[in-house]
């Protein structure tokens, strides 16, 4: 069964994106605040760009009968 990306996951390869891009513009202008800067815009960008891809992924058979079996009225 394919797993779709968790948000853990989705997490920290987007922290990964923001760390190295925030270690380059530190590396590159000596100045903290730009790189930190950096980092977070970096890191934001990322994450929105990872979990709009994670929901483009079309749900498989299985998922569909899980959602539906979700959907329905619970009796208790």
């Amino acid at each position: 069964m394919r797993d779709v990306l968790k948000p853990v996951e989705l997490l920290a390869l987007a922290g990964a994106m923001g760390v190295f891009t925030g270690l380059i513009a530190f590396m590159s202008t000596r100045d903290l605040v730009i790189g930190l800067i950096g980092l977070g815009v970096a890191f934001i960008v990322a994450l929105v760009l990872l979990a709009m891809f994670a929901l483009s992924v079309a749900p498989t058979d299985d998922e569909k009968r899980d959602i539906e079996e979700q959907d329905r009225p619970s009796s208790h």
